[in-house]
């Protein structure tokens, strides 16, 4: 028997007719009518769809096995903090005052962090690029580059290990500056010739260590020279992947420069960045940044050589700490703490998952993570036993944020940055 569509065919026609179904066409074979009915992209089998569907799935099963597999940069702990931040009330109550300032010298200084000043009023800071500065009158003179000259410094963190990275720097007895360069160590600049002397190395570093990240300094009055490095395992331009990791490989160490030793005073720190020591330097005060803590540290007294948390879950990142005129201390906050529209911190958020750590420096570039920092300026202003006195406020980042030194002039005070593109003055503390 033959098939009705092989039968011999006298008058073909086809004719599209528009009837209940839309989608039908009648093919006229001779005296025979076939209906064929053309399935749409939507009533298609479910194989298609589940096809398709598990093609993707199959997918991003393999980009998210690729991804697990490729090592992740750091090794990091759990850490989970005290509780929320506190509430923006009494001394930490939001407010405005941190705006009655004026940014200098925009463009032409990049992350000046820290500051010191001579009897003649001069002012001493260093920059991203690797340059130490003196300002005098409002004006601008380059003193010298702590590591190489070269173009491209200051346009990448990637070059800073060539240029250097002054952090802590003060001027010592004999008018010289003591500077802790961020890579290559200790060392001592005439502010006047720039002629340098490296005190000592970050290769050597101490106790068999070597320095990975020298940040905060200090010069006692009998001339030693107290200093931290912030982690023995990464470098400042890797900062994030330090404060992500929360570990506690920084130390607080001491440099005679008599002798030339190197002491090493406290260890096991969560990076340790600014400190200052108190009137009498009986103690000093000593910022954990990536924990958000302050620690007393005793040099005097029945409790020397002996610490002890003064302030813990604080409101955001302490940077550098540094005494005020009428004997309070003045901290900078680098990043606040303070609780989303939807989420906590994200560093609260993140701290007890070292899986999900891993899962995302993997993931997100380092230079990405300036996106989910707030810009909010504040200071923080303390009593001797780490008590909160007084802040102020800059919510909309008018002036700056992301500060990291609160220096006190005579009535101005000088504002410290990482990387920021101006150098902030706060002209009264109101």
């Amino acid at each position: 028997m033959l098939c009705p569509l092989h039968e011999p065919v006298l008058n073909v026609f086809i004719a599209e007719l528009i009837d209940d179904s839309p989608n039908t066409s009648v093919f006229f074979h001779g005296v025979r009518e076939h209906t064929l009915n053309f399935i749409q992209p939507s009533e298609r089998p479910p194989d298609a769809n589940m096809l398709g569907s598990s093609s993707v799935k199959v997918l991003l099963l393999a980009v998210a096995v690729g991804v697990y597999l490729i090592p992740s940069p750091i090794d990091p702990e759990p850490y989970i903090f005290e509780g929320p931040p506190p509430a923006l009330i009494g001394p930490l109550a939001v407010n405005t005052r941190l705006q009655k300032g004026r940014r200098l010298f925009s463009g032409q200084l990049k992350g000046p962090e820290s500051f010191t000043a001579d009897q003649n009023g001069n002012i001493y800071t260093g920059t991203v690029d690797g340059k130490l500065w003196r300002i005098s009158n409002e004006s601008l003179t380059f003193i010298t580059q702590m590591g190489r000259d070269i173009p491209e410094c200051g346009t990448s963190t990637d070059y800073e290990p060539v240029c250097g990275r002054p952090h802590g720097l003060r001027l010592d007895r004999d008018g010289h500056l003591i500077v802790a360069d961020s890579y290559h160590g200790l060392f001592k600049v005439d502010p006047w010739t720039g002629e340098k002397t490296l005190l000592h190395s970050s290769k050597e570093g101490a106790d068999g260590i070597p320095f990975g990240f020298l940040n905060g300094l200090e010069i006692s009055k009998n001339g030693t020279v107290f200093f931290t490095d912030s982690s023995s395992k990464w470098g400042r331009r890797h900062v994030r992947y330090e404060v992500l990791e929360t570990n506690h490989l920084g130390r607080l160490l001491s440099y005679d420069p008599v002798s030339g030793r190197v002491r090493t005073l406290l260890d096991s720190l969560y990076m340790p960045n600014g400190f200052a020591f108190s009137p009498d330097e009986d103690f000093l005060l000593l910022a954990e940044t990536s924990i958000g803590h302050i620690i007393k540290f005793w040099l005097k007294g029945p409790k020397a050589g002996t610490k002890e948390v003064v302030l813990n879950n604080m409101i955001g990142y302490p940077d550098n700490i540094r005494l005020s005129e009428h004997g309070t201390f003045l901290v900078g906050i680098t990043t606040v703490r303070f609780r989303g529209r939807l989420f906590p911190p994200f560093l609260d958020l993140i701290g007890p998952y070292p899986a999900l750590k891993r899962f995302i420096v993997k993931l997100v570039p380092l230079s990405w993570y300036n996106v989910l920092l707030p810009k909010y300026g504040l200071i923080l202003e303390l009593g001797p036993d780490g008590e909160v006195i007084d802040s102020l406020h800059d919510p909309t980042g008018s002036l700056t944020w992301a500060v990291s030194d609160v220096f006190q002039h005579g009535a101005h005070y000088y504002l410290g940055s990482t990387d920021l593109l101006f150098l902030p003055v706060l002209e009264e503390w109101s």
